[in-house]
């Protein structure tokens, strides 16, 4: 979780990606972390969440905590490619 947020930092990325289930601490406590963050240091960014928890309870706590889209393992490229640019037109709309 850390490195996660020393890239928010140091890249300034656009858009998330985040798996739920990382070691030492889950994808809601990083978004959580995220969100509480100022807007210049990553607390607006777009965020999808990856996860093989894939049932609609899953989705709506994911929405609930942050993030902007729920994407299940496994997921087709085309798909990913997909949310990314709808992620991306939504930060830009936001600037």
């Amino acid at each position: 979780m850390i490195e996660g947020l020393d890239v928010l930092d140091r890249a300034s990325p656009k858009i998330l990606v985040c798996d739920i289930g990382m070691p030492h601490a889950d994808g809601y406590e990083f978004i959580a972390k995220v969100r509480a963050r100022p807007p210049d240091k990553g607390g607006r960014i777009m965020a999808a969440a990856l996860t093989a928890y894939s049932s609609a309870e899953d989705r709506r706590r994911a929405l609930r905590s942050g993030f902007q889209m729920h994407l299940a393992k496994p997921i087709e490229p085309a798909e990913l490619v997909a949310v990314l640019a709808n992620l991306a037109q939504l930060a830009t709309a936001m600037a």
